[in-house]
């Protein structure tokens, strides 16, 4: 995992054994309707920010009772934060899982952007939570603000890390700063989500990892051309040929 979740009581709840004999059919159930509840309310969200998120809004998008989505989550606060935990939970499995396959380094560090590029193109109907909760709730102190800092935070190490690995693997120069690599990649990802999803400026998903290759270019040592001269089938030493 990208990050230590945080604790949810509610969801700590429905995992108990239930008191009272309460059977363990109808503990599913319940489960189950929640993950339809939230499921919703995350395509209301990516459509309408965080902000449009109501109990009555998601009540009637399920088709649901107030109270029957109220028992759930409790208050909207509370749905919000499940809002920006499931986001961050498909996030994972979409972008930072499948770049774990891949061999530390730049090869691993060309996938995260890849990853997070292909987000982005299935996002530019809905939206990023994470870039539209940055706009709703940067001025904003409170528990909504700080679930979604403490997700974009542990996406940002996991990215940095991966960067610091290809320092260590010697993929990227020694004294390539982590933390700015960080930054103008990062950067690029605001402005491919600004160009693609707000002006519909076409070509912006080749333009953005065009300027991934550019920084990487920058900052990339020669190891590429070693590992084939390494990985030849002959390689001449003192005028012998060595197989």
């Amino acid at each position: 995992m990208i990050h230590k979740p945080l604790s949810d009581p509610r969801s700590e709840a429905l995992t108990r054994k239930p008191a009272g004999g309460r059977s363990s059919k109808a503990l599913q159930k319940g489960q189950a309707t929640r993950a339809v509840i939230l499921d919703a309310a995350l395509a209301l969200a990516s459509h309408m920010g965080l902000e449009g998120l109501s109990i009555g809004a998601l009540a009637e998008s399920t088709q649901m009772s107030n109270s029957g989505v109220f028992a759930h989550f409790g208050s909207r606060e509370e749905l919000q934060i499940s809002v920006v935990r499931e986001y961050h939970a498909k996030f994972e499995e979409e972008v930072f899982f499948p770049a774990m396959r891949e061999l530390r380094g730049l090869p691993r560090l060309r996938m995260l952007f890849e990853r997070w590029v292909k987000r982005v193109s299935v996002e530019l109907d809905s939206g990023c939570i994470y870039i539209s909760g940055a706009v709703e709730f940067d001025d904003r102190p409170g528990p909504v603000r700080d679930a979604l800092v403490v997700m974009v935070v542990a996406w940002h190490a996991a990215l940095e890390r991966a960067i610091r690995q290809a320092i260590e693997e010697g993929h990227l120069r020694q004294d390539t700063e982590a933390h700015q690599v960080l930054f103008e990649v990062h950067g690029l990802i605001l402005a491919l989500h600004h160009d693609a999803r707000f002006l519909r400026i076409p070509g912006a998903l080749d333009r953005a990892r065009k300027g991934f290759e550019r920084i990487v270019q920058f900052y990339k040592t020669n190891y590429e051309t070693n590992t084939l001269l390494e990985s030849s089938p002959s390689v001449t030493t003192r005028g012998k040929t060595k197989r």
